[in-house]
């Protein structure tokens, strides 16, 4: 048998070549993603004049022609002193927003004392901050300090009537304090209470489930708006004579019902998505039920429904609008309660507070979307990067 000799092996590898010029720069990335083809060209064009024809009128009404200070509507009405404005147009006025930041953020609350308030703020960023980043440790001492310590602390230092603070009546609460406050309770119990409920409708105990699945299915079928009425007009029609609960109160047990039972179907939805053979095998180690569902089931269903969760916390921040059926005002409520006010009554106050509190929620939700795709792609076990 004829032997071929090597005569050429290489020792090195070889050095790696420039894409093309057509594949790569702007070019290529416009032809890619925005001219690909002939619908795509037709989207791309129609996109832009769109945003041709109402950016450059948005960015004049929001910052150009805006009126950012003054002291009553006078700054920002369209008519001036002997007619009307050259251009018959003015812009957003903003100076109302300065004006009544105050009460947007903390409603009716003394101002001796919002100090309290700017120090529970304080304390919750404090505590948030670190557990949100994952590679501070202890977060176990961390979760306990926020969900557990935390709101004993801001109940005291909020309500007063201890330790010499004034007493400050939940009725004066408002604004961005009480949004903070019925999203974060809310927040904090519809996860807990929604896991737990969840497990009961998956129940093999017939008590335990047709209880679990009643409660989730009420909840439920009714709106949040009517939730929040029964809690506070309705649920003190069943109590003793003299039992009194407190507004704000109704409306945070309200909210976290509410949120609770469409937690437990988020949840319910990942546990039906974890495999048999996961079940199976930790019934083979011989791990309890409390062991399998806290070791074995829970932390992979709780990461597939991340988004599902997420969609509800952002969906119940939102919610919090609904307490001004009840006579609290929340962020969006105290803006629109200074709609009526004479000082500030011109033809670009609502929509200048409706679209600073727009933002401010967009701004939190957006937080939360964001904070969701990270832990997502931190805690993804594909080959997909």
């Amino acid at each position: 048998m004829q032997e071929h000799d090597l005569s050429f092996v290489r020792t090195e590898m070889a050095i790696a070549e420039a894409p093309p010029r057509s594949a790569q720069g702007t070019g290529h990335w416009l032809r890619t993603n925005l001219f690909s083809s002939v619908t795509d060209s037709v989207l791309t064009i129609v996109g832009v004049v769109v945003l041709i024809l109402i950016i450059p009128p948005l960015v004049d009404w929001l910052f150009l022609s805006a009126q950012w200070t003054g002291t009553d509507r006078t700054f920002c009405a369209t008519t001036v002193q002997g007619g009307i404005r050259p251009d018959g147009w003015s812009g957003a006025c903003w100076a109302f927003v300065g004006d009544k930041l105050q009460q947007f953020i903390y409603g009716r609350y003394p101002f001796s004392e919002r100090w309290r308030v700017d120090l529970v703020a304080a304390l919750f960023v404090v505590l948030l901050v670190p557990l949100l980043i994952p590679k501070v440790p202890r977060k176990g001492l961390n979760a306990l300090l926020l969900f557990i310590i935390f709101p004993i602390v801001a109940f005291f230092l909020l309500l007063g009537g201890w330790f010499g603070l004034p007493h400050v009546e939940t009725p004066l609460w408002g604004g961005m304090m009480i949004t903070l406050i019925v999203s974060f309770v809310g927040i904090s119990a519809s996860l807990p209470c929604g896991i737990i409920l969840a497990l009961g409708r998956r129940s093999r105990l017939p008590v335990v489930k047709t209880v679990c699945v009643a409660f989730i299915e009420l909840i439920r079928g009714v709106p949040l708006i009517t939730v929040l009425f029964m809690a506070s007009v309705m649920l003190p029609l069943f109590l003793p004579a003299g039992t009194y609960f407190d507004k704000l109160l109704r409306a945070i047990v309200g909210v976290a019902i509410f949120a609770s039972a469409y937690m437990a179907e988020v949840i319910r939805g990942g546990l039906q998505a974890i495999p048999k053979g996961q079940f199976e095998g930790a019934d083979s180690l011989g791990l309890t039920y409390t062991q399998k569902m806290r070791l074995v089931i829970l932390p992979q269903a709780i990461k597939l429904v991340i988004p599902g969760i997420v969609s509800e916390f952002i969906g119940l921040f939102k919610d919090t609008t609904l307490v001004s059926i009840i006579g609290m005002f929340d962020l969006l409520g105290s803006v629109q309660q200074n709609f009526h006010d004479a000082t500030w009554a011109t033809a670009q106050t609502p929509m200048t507070g409706l679209v600073f509190a727009g933002f401010i929620y967009f701004v939190f939700c957006a937080g939360m979307s964001r904070y969701s795709m990270f832990m997502e792609r931190r805690l993804d076990t594909g080959h997909k990067r």
